[in-house]
């Protein structure tokens, strides 16, 4: 399909190949942030939590970590925030220049998802950049950030991308793809291909941990800003380290004395829906789109997320 919100556009894609190549970072403990969606009160808490490690945290906000936040106010404080850390583009942050005219959100939402979710997600967008417009400096730093980054935690090689291995907006970390044994080895060549024992990815919004092949683990924590269970209010955060932590994890995998997990970001849930409902009150479209998960819940459980 090729309409604003259903393409992933070329200047997307850069192939498993180009992460193999990316300047490695080292660090001790690694946060991987994914889908903050412009949710201050998730902000908050996350920089408390990596505050009470023990040892130091590096943050990577890998992409949307603007969405809801259409007001100046909420703009300018999570991009000061974010850009003060490690960030790669997510399609949000990637379509909010203002030459990026073509793809309209940018989610690449594959044919299965309702066209009026599409649309929708077209129009929140729309309105964040008429924002962003008012932040020329955030822009220009925005401009700069690359589409993956690459770490090393103790002896794991880690591969952060927003999408899946080979494009921004890419689908592959998604559970269902995860889970279907005919994708087994083209997974496996993106391992391969990328020289990375993890991948941390975002983008679905659907949380998951799978484990491809000895050695290699997919971890998509689905969305920072927004709960990602039936009946919870909580966001989720992948957490990479060759230690444990001071947080219970909600799941995750040892891998050769590391541990690779999710954390439940637990923010303030009445403060952030007052934030949210100020800027997008009932019949809006993000109401319509979200509210439901941000006041219920996704209806997903922590049995389908975790590593079977």
């Amino acid at each position: 399909m090729s309409e604003a919100g259903r393409i992933c556009p070329l200047r997307y894609r850069y192939g498993a190949a180009a992460i193999a190549t990316a300047p490695e970072r080292l660090a001790e403990t690694l946060y991987v942030v994914g889908g903050l969606y412009g949710n201050t009160a998730a902000l908050d808490a996350l920089l408390a939590m990596a505050n009470a490690e023990s040892g130091p945290v590096t943050l990577c906000f890998n992409g949307d970590f603007n969405w809801f936040n259409v007001d100046d106010a909420g703009f300018d404080r999570v991009n000061t925030a974010v850009l003060k850390h490690d960030a790669i583009l997510g399609n949000v942050e990637a379509e909010l220049q203002p030459e990026a005219d073509d793809a309209g959100c940018g989610c690449a939402y594959p044919d299965t998802v309702d066209a009026g979710v599409v649309e929708r997600s077209n129009r929140i967008h729309a309105r964040l950049k008429a924002t962003a417009t008012r932040h020329p400096d955030h822009l220009a730093r925005l401009a700069t950030l690359p589409m993956f980054a690459r770490y090393r935690v103790g002896a794991l090689r880690v591969g952060v991308v927003h999408g899946d291995a080979t494009a921004l907006a890419g689908w592959d970390f998604d559970v269902a793809y995860l889970d279907d044994p005919a994708h087994q080895a083209a997974l496996i060549a993106a391992f391969n291909a990328a020289d990375v024992d993890v991948f941390a990815s975002s983008h679905t919004c659907t949380p998951v941990c799978r484990q491809i092949a000895p050695g290699k683990v997919v971890i998509n924590n689905g969305a920072a800003g927004l709960p990602n269970f039936r009946a919870t209010w909580h966001g989720i955060v992948t957490r990479i380290a060759h230690r444990a932590g001071p947080y219970p994890a909600e799941y995750g995998l040892s891998q050769g004395g590391h541990v690779i997990e999710a954390l439940a970001l637990h923010y303030d849930a009445a403060a952030w829906q007052a934030r949210f409902l100020a800027n997008w009150p009932a019949g809006s479209d993000a109401h319509q789109s979200y509210f439901a998960r941000i006041a219920q819940g996704l209806a997903v459980t922590l049995a389908q997320a975790a590593p079977g």
